[in-house]
């Protein structure tokens, strides 16, 4: 069903703000004064606000890899999950916790704005520092290999005629997959108050619950269903983007190909804590400009099939704003925002 879930991050905001004003461990050392001459001078954490398995891991994991790989950072690179809320957890931690901190970013993308505005979370993007915008990626729609639904419009036909007879299954309440099924829903004529819809933080979740039949249909990004869909286990009926994609060596016809007018790309992007100073934001721009460059980047997006969605610094900072009001405006408009 879409409806508004309140969740226990609205005490986990409360608590983290109370930590950032007691504890001087909140930022290492020195975390205000400006950057050293070389940057990072301390580990990096990057943290993925959702579990693990799904695109925000896979990213963090992505950047981590290049990072390292491509000997832009000497020393330790790691990787935290912060689960909850559709990263709402993980940004509140952010811009409390960790605020003033030169040596922590946080993925984040669509997903997080839906979750901030769905939620009514107190904090949104506007709240952190942007660095940059990543990658964007079409969302796939996938059954198991069992499913007696071959194509979109077969599924889609079934739904129309019994609402209750598909159930499916996503990332958070808000994010891009609920949002693409929103927007399927308001195309086949099914009533937002007849869509079921269990939402999920990682694309680990997603995937095992299709396979053990938790739900009809998941919904994801193309990167999270490879596996599943190269051992067999479950196929891709539609794309969401505007041309076919190959999905494990299979191409995959999109939406619109199907018949219905529809595209929609998952964003991924990075924030910093608030409370840095200019130079340190310009050194942690400058790091994540140096890795778009590298070789190793380069070939994660080609292996993972993403879209090179890159802006950085003031470029990203408006890129953030614009998505954030045409997300909001679009929930609004699905009944699945206030």
């Amino acid at each position: 069903m879409f409806e508004r879930r309140k969740r226990s991050w609205q005490f986990t905001i409360a608590v983290c703000a109370l930590v950032a004003v007691l504890s001087t461990s909140a930022c290492r050392d020195g975390a205000s004064g400006p950057p050293a001459a070389t940057y990072p001078n301390a580990p990096l954490e990057l943290v993925a606000p959702a579990a693990a398995g799904g695109g925000w891991d896979l990213t963090a994991r992505s950047m981590q890899q290049a990072l390292v790989g491509a000997g832009l950072v000497k020393g330790e690179v790691k990787v935290e999950n912060v689960l909850g809320a559709g990263g709402v957890i993980g940004l509140s931690q952010l811009v409390t916790t960790h605020r003033r901190d030169p040596h922590h970013l946080m993925v984040t993308g669509l997903v997080m704005v839906g979750a901030a505005v769905v939620n009514e979370s107190p904090v949104d993007l506007a709240a952190a520092t942007p660095i940059a915008t990543l990658t964007a990626e079409a969302e796939a729609i996938v059954v198991p290999a069992s499913s007696p639904y071959v194509n979109l419009r077969q599924l889609l036909d079934a739904w129309k005629a019994n609402p209750t007879s598909v159930k499916w299954g996503g990332g958070s309440t808000g994010g891009t997959d609920h949002i693409l099924v929103g927007l399927l829903a308001k195309l086949v004529g099914v009533g937002a108050r007849k869509v079921e819809y269990v939402g999920h933080s990682g694309g680990g979740e997603i995937k095992s619950g299709l396979t053990k039949g938790d739900f009809t249909v998941a919904v994801s990004g193309v990167s999270e269903f490879k596996d599943l869909i190269a051992g067999g286990k479950a196929r891709a009926l539609a794309v969401s983007s505007a041309t076919s994609i190959n999905i494990a060596g299979r191409p995959v016809p999109t939406i619109g190909s199907s018949g219905y007018n529809l595209e929609l790309m998952n964003w991924r992007g990075v924030l910093a804590p608030p409370g840095i100073t200019e130079a340190q934001r310009a050194a942690m721009v400058k790091l994540v400009d140096q890795m778009h460059d590298t070789p190793q980047w380069k070939q994660i997006l080609a292996d993972q099939g993403w879209t090179d969605l890159y802006r950085s610094g003031s470029d990203a900072a408006t890129y953030f704003r614009s998505e954030t009001e045409r997300i909001k405006g679009v929930l609004v408009d699905l009944g699945m925002a206030p």
